[in-house]
């Protein structure tokens, strides 16, 4: 049995989400890769990785702060993001599932046009199989 990978490095998240619809990296605040769909944030972590914070659900913004390693974002809180400390406490692909819902979270509150512009979002991995 494999041991399942832990954390997450920015390369990670460019072949992640880098290639979703309306996906775009920029560089900010110095060294920060900020990945944003319809010019809206919606994962930014270190150019050097380490930390990471992304948006999540309402209703899971407690559950996930209360969480060792996990604290609500700075300047972002009451946007509903969560910043993780210690990425290395959780599996990849927990830390997928959630810049997949951050995305999606985002592009949701898009106008319809634009959502409709950039077309279906993509399903996670584990939904295709």
């Amino acid at each position: 049995m494999v041991a399942a990978s832990k954390g997450i490095t920015p390369r990670q998240v460019e072949a992640l989400c880098g290639h979703w619809p309306g996906v775009t990296r920029d560089i900010k605040w110095g060294a920060e890769l900020v990945f944003s769909v319809g010019s809206k944030m919606f994962v930014v972590m270190p150019v050097d990785g380490g930390r990471i914070a992304f948006k999540v659900e309402e209703d899971r913004f407690l559950e996930l702060t209360d969480q060792p390693g996990i604290i609500a974002s700075p300047y972002l809180a009451r946007a509903r993001w969560v910043s993780v400390l210690e990425p290395q406490r959780f599996t990849t692909r927990e830390l997928s599932e959630h810049i997949h819902t951050a995305y999606g979270l985002v592009r949701a509150r898009l106008t319809k046009k634009l959502q409709a512009e950039l077309g279906e979002w993509p399903l996670p991995k584990e939904k295709h199989e």
